[in-house]
């Protein structure tokens, strides 16, 4: 008898939706019966009149290899000797109205290079792991308090073939090294892989997905993507993928009607299509649909050693109007509009692969409000462990495009991020749906001429960094890219080399990343409000934000300022937390960013000065565009009243800029009472 040959427990667990381990019974595996090698296949097809495996070992015809049924439970299996590894096959599905479909395997682990559609045999059960290291420490490399920069990458359009061989697409083992060295070279701690599971349309990036258990043969087998993930776990690089529970497509081969009727998806169009999408949408009130998915998150988890996976779309999974206009729409039992059934399969789902899986990551991209996405169950969460902040990203991106004269009047698109930082868990992103569909590139979303751009793109990247929340980047944003992203070409890395300021942004963001690794001010207590305080987010007339960054021993904790206009300030003051020595650890300015490298005032002493509402204040110089940091340790002050009224005019240098720019004042007045108003608390620790 085989190990794959499914029972009569296989049977009740699958159909009760926990048979976690689904996949080593459905599907084709290599196995011995009587002696004789071969492929043990089955599938579940509960609408058929009859299933057949067809394929090269017999040209295709359905019902010379017809399976057979396991009583009543809908799944059909078949033992085929001499079937081998390297084998192309489909199911011949025939429906109760007589046609024949022929479907590829849902749960296939290979499939064949696109367009051709066939399900392919192979053996992922041979691959020899060598990241014992990275396993044994995932649990605590994966914490809150960690540091997490995420890279995230299009394996397709990152370096292309330049021989063009393979559709120019290069493999998951070719491409592991050079991939590796860059990431550890910038400082990023992940990276996040967009378009791995099999997927039939290049221009979907992989968000259409037919192979949920197959990584896309474009760039080679299984177990090569496999040696991808070993590779860099040994370099120290922990990995995520895209992951899409929310709908597949209607490709004739996939999912869709698979036995002539709704399987996968819900029969009712009004909850189980995407009509913008022109997608099926999962029938999470299936107990077999949802093993299908809770199992397909724990394999690529298991089997893959993949540190973490993002959900894609969670909030048009969480609303049944998603999408929807009036009369499209089913309400749920009492007449609202959030999906039951999805916030039950969402919590069962981070449960088991919490228990499971330790020190593995779910992140939500979660575009709405839906209260605690990233608290547990048994709070009343949905148990994602991260957040994606939306909310973030699109304030951020409108006040970063606005021009330095008008920001004054969208200072609240800046600081209202800061209000809510840690009602989630939150991870901050500037993805790749930011630069495509005519959104232009990041250095082209920043207005005024070129200089200006780049000194607007190296402001909005010191802010993210020092913004509480975990980072992700995708691809061509930390060099500037200027083109928007296709995933039908390489990366324009070719700017690297000709263009110097695009060198000088990437040893920028480089420096960001190497700072944020090496200050646990930017990282530990990034879930927790003690670790932010607030300096000054109210001097909107000036373009300019300060606050802090707290450790969780106030030791080496970070002042930041930042500038977002082209006007530069000499002998500018700003408030302290408390006294002692401030060493500037970062500037924008320096000469390998593109800076003038004047601007770096070493190491500072605070002034018994009140300022922005705090006893103690900082005078430095700012530059345009500037963003500096300060390391300090805290010494919590005496109680004293700060001085209200107290004013202190800088002077004034004024950079390069725009004509609307250059007509401001550089007087900075502080401690007004409106400007107080803003402020959330006292600021006191």
């Amino acid at each position: 008898m085989m190990e794959h040959r499914i029972t009569d427990l296989d049977i009740y667990l699958f159909n009760g939706g926990t048979h976690y381990e689904i996949y080593n019974k459905l599907g084709a595996h290599l196995a011995v019966e009587d002696g004789v090698e071969g492929v043990y296949f089955a599938v579940w097809a509960p609408n058929a009149k009859t299933v057949s495996v067809v394929g090269d070992f017999n040209e295709w015809v359905p019902l010379e290899n017809e399976m057979e049924p396991i009583k009543t439970s809908g799944v059909y299996e078949l033992f085929i000797p001499g079937v081998r590894k390297g084998d192309l096959y489909k199911f011949a599905v025939e429906t109760k109205k007589g046609d024949v479909l022929y479907k590829a395997d849902p749960y296939g682990n290979q499939s064949q290079m696109r367009p051709e559609t066939a399900s392919v045999v192979t053996d992922i059960s041979d691959y020899t792991w060598s990241d014992d290291r990275w396993q044994a420490d995932k649990k605590r490399i994966s914490t809150l308090d960690r540091p997490m920069s995420i890279y995230e990458v299009h394996l397709g359009s990152w370096k292309k073939d330049e021989n063009g061989n393979n559709c120019g697409f290069r493999t998951y083992r070719d491409i592991a090294g050079e991939l590796a060295d860059y990431v550890n070279y910038m400082g990023y701690t992940h990276v996040e892989f967009i378009g791995i599971a099999e997927h039939p349309f290049d221009g979907s990036w992989g968000y259409q997905v037919t192979g949920y258990y197959a990584p896309t043969s474009r760039y080679g087998e299984a177990v090569d993507f496999m040696y991808l993930v070993d590779y860099l776990h040994k370099q120290g690089i922990g990995v995520i993928l895209d992951w899409v529970p929310a709908h597949f497509p209607k490709d004739a081969h996939g999912l869709g009607r698979f036995d002539g009727e709704a399987v996968y998806e819900h029969p009712d169009p009004r909850k189980g299509e995407h009509a913008h999408w022109g997608t099926y949408v999962f029938n999470y009130e299936r107990p077999q649909v949802k093993n299908f998915l809770v199992a397909n998150a724990l394999f690529w988890l298991e089997k893959f050693h993949v540190d973490g996976l993002r959900v894609d779309a969670v909030a048009s999974m969480l609303y049944l109007d998603y999408g929807r206009e009036a009369g499209e729409w089913v309400p749920n039992r009492d007449g609202g509009h959030e999906n039951y059934e999805v916030i039950e399969f969402l919590k069962h789902l981070n449960s088991i692969i919490t228990r499971r899986c330790p020190g593995a990551m779910m992140i939500a991209e979660e575009s709405t409000a839906f209260p605690k996405v990233s608290r547990p169950p048994e709070e009343n969460g949905l148990g994602f462990t991260y957040k994606w902040n939306m909310g973030w990203m699109h304030d951020f991106l409108e006040y970063m495009k606005t021009d330095p004269y008008f920001r004054q009047y969208h200072q609240n698109e800046l600081t209202f991020s800061f209000s809510y930082a840690f009602s989630e868990n939150y991870i901050l992103v500037l993805s790749h749906d930011e630069v495509v569909h005519l959104k232009c590139s990041m250095i082209n979303k920043m207005p005024g001429e070129l200089e200006d751009k780049f000194g607007n793109l190296r402001a909005a990247y010191g802010l993210m960094m020092a913004h509480p929340g975990k980072k992700l980047l995708f691809m061509g944003q930390d060099f500037a890219q200027l083109r928007e992203w296709s995933e039908e070409r390489s990366l324009d890395w070719f700017l690297l080399d000709n263009e110097p300021r695009h060198r000088q942004l990437n040893n920028y963001v480089r420096a960001l990343l190497h700072m944020y690794k090496g200050h646990p001010a930017l990282y530990e207590q990034d879930c927790a409000e003690g670790g932010f305080e607030w300096i000054n987010g109210a001097d909107a007339e000036h373009n300019m934000l300060t606050f802090c960054r707290m450790t969780k021993d106030k030791k080496k904790c970070l002042l930041f300022h930042f500038n977002f206009s082209p006007v530069a300030y000499e002998k500018h003051r700003v408030g302290a937390l408390c006294s002692g020595t401030y060493r500037q650890v970062f500037s924008s300015d320096a000469l390998e960013f593109g800076g003038s490298g004047k601007y770096n005032a070493g190491e500072i002493q605070a002034e018994d000065e009140p300022w922005d509402w705090k006893d103690y204040s900082l005078v430095f110089d700012v530059p345009a565009y500037g963003v500096a940091a300060f390391e300090f340790d805290y010494v919590k002050p005496p109680k004293k009243r700060v001085r209200a009224g107290t004013k202190v005019v800088s002077g004034t240098k004024v950079a390069k800029g725009t004509k609307s720019a250059n007509s401001k004042s550089g007087a900075k007045k502080s401690g007004n009472k409106s400007s107080a108003k803003t402020e959330a608390a006292d600021n006191t620790i």
